[in-house]
């Protein structure tokens, strides 16, 4: 039994971590993260080869001759006249001018978008004066799921976020869920106020989600927040006494 445990650790050992990113990335590299607020989508790739420089030839040293001996001549008594060599002037050497090396410069291109989502409109029922220790319910009008599609340059990108919520209906009481609401009888989304006076709400919406490129799915960094606030007025009911 642990001689298999042991195979097994070094099969996964041995498998290599997020391959299909890094050939995705020789080819594009896509990224898609949250800033200020906004979804910001980049794209980057080559298109040519990658610098490199010829390298430079290798010039073997010229071999230089080895003088000849000159065998001195014998003594004459009457010795003729010998004419002086004529000397030849030096032969001036030839400068070859060596050309820079090429070198082979790659291109890329990159493009950069951003997005805004949308933000989150409150609703509440009764909408006119809510009565004390009566449930009001709430809701919003954003969608379950935003989708979006970019190309950069020649890079489809689909985006998918889904939004979740956060409730604080002002008199310290919170409430965190991804359902929207619903006015009544559907909505799920209430809250009973026990005494009279005039409250902020607010809804904080997250978006988080992920993107889809060249079928690889991946998380977007970040999340975005938007906020969104009114306020309500709660009043007591009128009683009154019949015979």
């Amino acid at each position: 039994m642990k001689a298999k445990v042991i195979l097994l650790i070094s099969l996964f050992s041995l498998a290599p971590i997020n391959s299909s990113n890094a050939v995705d990335c020789e080819l594009a590299c896509v990224d898609v993260y949250t800033q200020d607020g906004q979804l910001i989508f980049e794209a980057r790739k080559g298109s040519g080869p990658k610098a490199t420089a010829v390298p430079k030839p290798i010039t073997k040293p010229k071999l230089v001759p080895k003088p000849k001996v000159v065998v001195k001549p014998k003594v004459i008594v009457k010795p003729k006249v010998i004419a002086k060599p004529k000397i030849a002037p030096p032969k001036k050497k030839r400068i070859v001018k060596k050309s820079a090396p090429v070198v082979a410069v790659a291109t890329s291109l990159s493009d950069r978008l951003s997005k805004s989502l949308p933000t989150a409109g409150i609703s509440y029922q009764p909408n006119f004066q809510p009565l004390i220790n009566v449930p009001v319910f709430f809701w919003n009008d954003m969608p379950a799921v935003f989708q979006s599609k970019v190309d950069l340059i020649g890079e489809v990108i689909d985006v998918t976020m889904r939004p979740s919520f956060t409730w604080a209906f002002g008199d310290g009481s919170f409430k965190a869920t991804t359902d929207p609401g619903a006015p009544f009888p559907n909505g799920k989304i209430t809250h009973t106020y026990s005494n009279l006076g005039t409250y902020p709400v607010v809804l904080v919406t997250t978006w988080g989600g992920t993107f889809t490129h060249n079928g690889i799915a991946r998380a977007i960094t970040g999340q975005i927040r938007k906020v969104t606030a009114l306020t309500i007025t709660v009043v007591a009911a009128h009683t009154s006494f019949m015979n």
